[in-house]
């Protein structure tokens, strides 16, 4: 153990002094690729962080009598019905709060260097105050089949949209933070009813999409334990209650952290996964990054640039996860106001808030990417995920899950199985093709595109389906 290590374990900091030190040469304490849990697991046994939990289903919704189900009291492996109707004082105490805001002074920099900038924010409260309607996205989800099931103590929420197509595939999508089922919504149609959209009977799918612990109309873990390991664990355990048993799995964020897990896991009925945020850095290369230091002098172009942003991300970019990860209960602000909220899950990643601060300032391929940033995202998709978190009082109990989570995000997980992979040229960092390949032994598609970021399902539906398509072709019989 370093001497850095050694103090930590022997003092108190506080946060401040934490970010200190990971700012004053930090990656020495082994951060790994996301692996932000070595140093939160030091960071926690110095500051002998206390267990918090909270009720399933705390707040407004845990009192919904609109609710269609009792969402704290599933016990059984029943899988039951579910719609969303929330009141209309939800919405009106919504709106009050936006208008109360109690804004600061504008930012001393022309740029987003010091976060979410103040005009910014402002249009955003301001539209979703007068003219963001809740009730679209409810009645959209509640035109979609929806059920709530109980795994391993907890309940779970999934839509299920069968195809018409007998021999469609199976497969579970999985979202990430700050995202929700709200991402997929877009990609739904193409992918279950592919004859619509240019494709064949060949290609369609089943799909699952269920909602993380302690995200949207999923139960609130009261007890510590459930990591992406054991989320894998549970949507294997639902795809088999659904009677599924051949299926294939897909996710991005925490998603593809969930996902790979299920491939490592490896269960006879999963076929092969998709992911849009391969765990494909290379240990050298998660070692340099690590110890701060020089880049491997044998990589290639593409290789060196996905090093300088995950350089980027570990040095600029990572905050927000290191503050869910340590102190994930702290984070009362968000929960209590929306524009809070709204403003801390914009900026997921300094390209997202980009993309994103451009929808609301009126510049929807953003302010200097041109055709390459153009997006299918609007300012309604983007309020209506973050109005899921509001009225489900999930900022706290989603942030839980880098709490929870030991493993690395972009490293090297060891998944045996057929996997494919989709790199967006905006998002985190984008795997090269080598990468991937020393990664998945058995990569069977591998695409890399000229636009689309992190929330590839949610910004370019239209090519993420058509991955998904191609990248499970080969395995279908």
């Amino acid at each position: 153990m370093s001497n850095d290590q050694d103090s930590l374990k022997n003092k108190q900091f506080s946060r401040r002094e934490f970010l200190k030190l990971l700012g004053a040469g930090s990656l020495s304490l082994g951060v790994g690729i996301f692996g932000i849990s070595n140093i939160l697991k030091t960071f926690k046994e110095a500051s002998a962080i206390t267990e918090a939990a909270s009720p399933v289903l705390q707040g407004n919704m845990s009192n919904n009598k609109n609710i269609t189900n009792n969402m704290n009291k599933m016990n059984n492996s029943d899988i039951r019905p579910f719609s969303v109707n929330f009141p209309e004082v939800d919405l009106i105490e919504l709106r009050r709060r936006v208008n109360a805001t109690r804004w600061p002074e504008k930012e001393t920099v022309t740029d987003q260097s010091q976060g979410v900038q103040l005009a910014t924010i402002q249009k955003l409260a301001s539209y979703w105050a007068t003219k963001h309607d809740w009730r679209k996205v409810e009645a959209k989800l509640n035109s979609l089949p929806q059920f709530i099931t109980a795994i391993d103590g907890l309940d779970i929420h999934f839509i299920h949209v069968r195809s018409k197509h007998e021999d469609a595939l199976p497969l579970i999508v999985t979202h990430g933070w700050p995202g929700s089922i709200i991402e997929q919504l877009k990609i739904i149609d193409p992918l279950t009813n592919p004859t619509a959209h240019g494709a064949t009977p060949f290609d369609a799918f089943h799909l699952v999409i269920p909602s993380m612990p302690g995200y949207g109309f999923s139960g609130k873990p009261t007890t510590t334990g459930w990591d992406p390991i054991r989320i894998a664990r549970a949507w294997i355990e639902l795809m088999k209650r659904l009677g599924y048993t051949r299926y294939g799995a897909q996710g991005g964020d925490w998603g593809a952290v969930i996902t790979d897990q299920m491939g490592v896991q490896a269960p006879p009925e999963l076929i092969g996964i998709h992911t849009n945020m391969a765990g494909a850095v290379p240990s050298n290369v998660s070692k340099a990054i690590q110890t701060g230091g020089p880049m491997p002098a044998d990589l290639s172009a593409d290789e060196r640039h996905a090093f300088e942003r995950l350089k980027f991300f570990f040095t600029k970019g990572v905050a927000y996860a290191l503050e869910m990860g340590n102190r994930p209960q702290t984070l009362y602000g968000i929960a209590d106001s929306p524009v809070g909220l709204a403003a801390w899950i914009l900026d997921h990643d300094w390209l997202s808030l980009e993309l994103m601060s451009g929808i609301f300032e009126g510049h929807p391929t953003g302010p200097t990417r041109g055709d390459v940033f153009k997006t299918s995202l609007t300012r309604d998709d983007i309020l209506d995920n973050i109005t899921l978190y509001w009225l489900t009082n999930t900022a706290i109990s989603s942030a839980r899950l880098y709490w929870e989570n030991k493993l690395p995000f972009f490293d090297v997980k060891h998944v045996s199985i057929p996997v494919a992979v989709s790199a967006f040229p905006y998002d985190i960092y984008t795997p090269p093709r080598s990468w991937a390949e020393q990664a998945y032994p058995k990569l069977i598609y591998y695409k890399a595109h000229d636009k689309g970021g992190h929330f590839a399902a949610w910004e370019q539906p239209q090519l993420f389906s058509e991955d998904v398509r191609a990248g499970f072709r080969p395995l279908r019989k």
